[in-house]
């Protein structure tokens, strides 16, 4: 059996439960409503996720939500990618911001949307900038771990053939580093991705997190589901077809496998 196939039984048999119990009576329509039949009238789930994608709400909701994504991931890996290499090359950075970056790892990134709207006002700018937090000091850490983790020898050997400065960074440092900053990416957008939603929930205008909390106010159980598909939908895709498909490539180049 494929893993197509397994998949796809999985949620299948997810979706008949989920009807049975939204029939059952255990729950008002308007709190565990149907996902495909709709026996008194109601709305479900699919048929609102449909309705919105033909509106273009959704869709429109999406790319909002996307492009905010795209912008403070940038900004994320940039800012991951300097700090992680002033870390792991320089001892008094790793003593002073090192261990500032790791007790900032541990703090939810929501939790700075407040100072954030305190800041920025209300608007992209509070939303950019916990995405961006939500992942930067993943990508700090994950970044510094593999540029710490680099085979000496490569170094000396480049260095003994002259190389040095942005050459031994862009021919050695940054190749021999590779798995760690895929894995690292991987981890640092899905946690961007959390925070995207968080702050558009909370503070955002436009995108998924907004509507997501336009369902809740209405109390529209359906329009919160389909939202909730959307939003696992994407972050599936992305996850699989891009940071898998790399970190799969990686580690198939350097002869690592994932699997035991």
């Amino acid at each position: 059996m494929t893993t197509l196939i397994r998949r796809a039984l999985f949620l299948a048999i997810l979706c008949i439960i989920w009807e049975a119990i939204s029939k059952s009576g255990l729950y008002p329509s308007f709190q565990f409503p149907p996902l495909f039949f709709s026996s008194n009238g109601e709305a479900t789930v699919f048929g609102t996720l449909i309705n919105g994608l033909i509106s273009g709400q959704i869709l429109e909701a999406t790319y909002l939500s996307l492009r905010r994504l795209a912008f403070g991931f940038v900004i994320s890996i940039t800012l991951g990618l300097l700090m992680g290499y002033l870390i792991a090359r320089y001892k008094w950075v790793d003593d002073t911001l090192g261990f500032l970056v790791t007790a900032l790892q541990s703090i939810p990134s929501i939790v700075w949307l407040p100072l954030a709207i305190l800041w920025f006002k209300l608007g992209e700018a509070p939303i950019l900038f916990i995405v961006t937090i939500g992942a930067t000091w993943t990508m700090t850490v994950t970044s510094s771990t593999g540029f710490k983790n680099i085979n000496p020898l490569f170094l000396r050997v480049a260095r003994t053939m002259g190389s040095s400065g942005f050459h031994l960074m862009r021919t050695v440092i940054l190749p021999a580093s590779v798995p760690h900053l895929i894995s690292g990416l991987r981890v640092a957008w899905a946690f961007a991705w959390r925070a995207l939603m968080a702050g558009e929930l909370v503070g955002g205008t436009g995108g998924l997190g907004h509507l997501l909390e336009m369902g809740r106010s209405l109390q529209s159980m359906d329009l919160v589901l389909a939202i909730m598909i959307i939003i696992g939908v994407v972050g599936t895709i992305i996850d699989n077809q891009v940071f898998n498909r790399m970190e799969k490539s990686v580690q198939k180049k350097w002869g690592v496998s994932a699997r035991i």
